[in-house]
Order: structure tokens, then sequence, then C-alpha cells
């Protein structure tokens, strides 16, 4: 019974910590789909399950086109965090832009700072969609500044980090950025066209069959 108890405190918890995350319900490392070559091997997945960037304070920089699952593998990846009790944040980069911004007008961003400081794992979803102002730039460094070797943080990006510095108007600050998030880290290249289109060209074959 005691083991029961503590499984469903487990549980319990896990959700808890997935729903303050942020996290989508549907994403779990165990679904990852290996049918096809998505640029990442089951070991690589079994290895990236054991949180091992995480014990060795190495940021996870997932690249990949429109569709290909960066959000997912992120998301699953967060999820995995939570099961092990350990604090997760997921963030669209442009909607914590818009959370700073009023964070900063209520007088509270060094606050929101040190509450991502704390944090287990940050995800940033979206990184570079588009160029960063100063002010923007400024706000990434403080966010990894403080994370830097302590934390690990995943980031999402349909560009490849060897581009990222072009997205800062200041090249100065922009390389201490892309510094910060790729040394150390583990980069996976994510293939195989958009995994949402081949998920509806599957369903839509199940019900021609059915039909």
């Amino acid at each position: 019974i005691e083991i029961s108890l503590n499984a469903q405190e487990r549980k319990k918890r896990t959700r808890r910590l997935i729903e303050i995350g942020g996290l989508a319900a549907k994403a779990n490392l165990e679904d990852w789909d290996q049918t096809f070559d998505r640029g990442v091997t089951k070991q690589k997945i079994k290895d990236l399950s054991q949180l091992n960037f995480k014990h060795n304070y190495e940021s996870l920089l997932i690249v990949g086109k429109t569709g290909e699952g960066k959000t997912q593998l992120a998301t699953a990846l967060g999820k995995r965090f939570c099961q092990e009790g350990l604090s997760v944040q997921f963030h669209s980069v442009n909607i914590l832009f818009e959370e700073v911004l009023a964070a900063r007008a209520a007088g509270r961003y060094l606050k929101l700072l040190k509450d991502l400081k704390k944090i287990d794992l940050l995800i940033l979803d979206d990184f570079g969609l588009r160029s960063y102002t100063h002010q923007e730039a400024t706000t990434l460094m403080d966010i990894f500044d403080g994370r830097y070797r302590k934390r690990s943080v995943i980031v999402t990006s349909q560009v490849d980090n060897l581009g990222w510095a072009k997205l800062f108007e200041d090249p100065v600050i922009g390389e201490a950025i892309v510094d910060r998030l790729v040394h150390p880290s583990q980069k996976i290249v994510l293939k195989g066209g958009s995994y949402r289109e081949r998920l509806k060209l599957k369903k839509e074959k199940t019900v021609d069959t059915k039909n």
C-alpha cells in the first residue's frame, strides 16, 4: 500500500509540474515515431531520456524545419524532467518578450529573472523567427547569464545555430549570447519533412481504407 501511495504521489507531482510548466499533454518520448529517419536514433532518444545533458549543465539545441517535431521533442524532454520531480518552464520566445515587457512595466523584471534562474529546465521555443532588438538581446543575455553552467536550456529553432549571431543588432552581444548557448551544448538536427503532414496523410489513408 505504501509503494502504491508513493507511486500515486509521484504521478500527482508530475501532473502538477507539467501543468505549471505549460507543457502540452500529448508529447511523450515513448511516442516518438521511429518508423522513418527523423535525424534522431533510438539510442539518442534513450540517452536524452536519461537527462545526461542536464547532469552536464549543457544546452540542447533542436534544429529543424516546420513540422519536423522540434516542439514535440522539447516538450517530451520537459515532461521527463517533471517525472524526476524537476521544474520546467516552456516559453515561446516571442511570448516571453511580451511577458518581459509587462514585468518591466510593473517593476518585476528582476523577480522574473530570479524565477527563470531557479527553473531546472527552461525551454525556449521558436528561437530565431525574426531579428531581435538591443533590449531583447539584453534580456536574453540576462537570462542565459543567470543559468550558464548552472541549469539547462532547450532551444528549438528553424535557423541553424551558425546563423544565430546575425539575428542581433549588436554583433558583440549576439556573439556572447550564442557562446553561452552553444558552449557547452548538444545539437540535434531533425529531418524527414513535416511529421504533421505525415500524420494527416496516415489518417486520410485510414479513413479511405475503412470506407
